[in-house]
């Protein structure tokens, strides 16, 4: 019950948005070239929908932002494992990784663009490189807060360095990787977008930066719509894989 009244409270204040939004449309405060009703930009989508060009451009996104995150969270995974369990590689590592880490990933598309080009490797390459840290900084704290006496049991039973690993340190990390990647799902959709309109590789970002550049305000608020919606569908997916690969610690 508590989640249905919780469900209901969220659609509750979605309705009184769209509602404002029409109260607004229509007493045209803002211009209508600017600013179109709620009923003309859902006509927009189900047209974009229906004709599948808006779903292509939405699928290049979840293309670009999949791959680019998937790289970012195996490399900050496997990286972050090795610096958290060894002490002398992160005091070799630590400078480097605290000068890059405040970088935007933003400032590096001129680089990047340099050495790859405006194509896709582009895109993938940024949003690597954006998404990279919040699962890499989640990994090394997560490996670095296991418990020394889990380790020390582990040395009693023989265990091997890659049994510790799999059996020990990783689940122990998990909550704070799981954590991590599900900040980084965020970064990555929003460098997809910022990447698709530099780059010109499709995708929603194209779609929204086209229609600014129309005056189709209906198909640039169809696109954040949709953009909205991947964002929403995505967390989602995280939260749930995380319940259910933590379920023992629910229990």
């Amino acid at each position: 019950m508590r989640r249905v009244a919780w469900w209901l409270a969220s659609l509750g204040v979605v309705a009184l948005v769209i509602y404002a939004w029409h109260l607004l449309a229509a007493a045209a405060v803002i211009s209508p070239v600017f600013l179109p009703s709620p009923q003309r930009v859902w006509t927009a989508l189900s047209r974009g929908i229906q004709s599948g060009a808006l779903t292509g451009y939405a699928l290049q996104t979840v293309v670009h932002m999949f791959w680019g995150w998937f790289a970012a969270s195996c490399a900050a995974i496997l990286l972050g494992s090795i610096i958290g369990m060894s002490p002398t590689i992160q005091a070799y590592l630590q400078p480097s990784l605290e000068a890059m880490r405040p970088l935007p990933a933003s400032a590096t598309i001129p680089i990047f663009t340099l050495a790859l080009g405006l194509n896709d490797g582009l895109v993938l390459t940024v949003i690597a490189f954006g998404a990279i840290w919040p699962t890499l900084l989640a990994t090394i704290y997560g490996f670095e807060s296991v418990d020394e006496r889990h380790y020390e049991v582990a040395a009693a039973l023989g265990m091997s360095k890659f049994d510790i690993v799999r059996k020990i340190a990783l689940p122990s990390a998990l909550p704070d990787i799981l954590a991590g990647m599900r900040v980084s799902v965020t970064i990555a959709l929003i460098l997809t977008i910022v990447c698709e309109m530099i780059a010109g590789v499709g995708g929603l970002g194209q779609w929204i930066l086209n229609a600014g550049r129309t005056f189709r305000a209906d198909n640039l608020f169809a696109g954040i719509l949709m953009l909205g919606l991947l964002g929403l569908i995505s967390t989602n997916l995280i939260i749930g894989t995380e319940r259910y690969m933590l379920r023992w610690k629910q229990a």
